[in-house]
């Protein structure tokens, strides 16, 4: 599933949302309430959600769900914590 950029103009708001390529725009802002969220154009980030080939084919051991261990830039604080996965 994508990971949409958004940023407000009125504030300077910045957020990220995970959205279905067909959900509409977001336009309200979560932090000051005004319709001036912009969907910024940005590298595409996605999200592999499931079983499936990437699951079960491509990884091995204790590397099988991602969901419960940090990725590797989160532990070594690369992203800045960012990604929300705070070590």
């Amino acid at each position: 599933m994508p990971i949409y950029e958004y940023a407000c103009k009125a504030c300077g708001h910045q957020m990220e949302a995970m959205q279905k390529m067909s959900d509409p725009v977001l336009t309200d802002c979560p932090s000051c309430g005004k319709a001036e969220l912009q969907k910024l154009i940005s590298a595409a980030g996605f999200r592999l959600k499931g079983g499936g080939w990437y699951e079960t084919d491509f990884k091995s051991g204790s590397k099988k769900n991602v969901s419960e261990s940090p990725a590797p830039a989160c532990a070594s604080g690369g992203c800045g914590g960012a990604c929300g996965g705070n070590s």
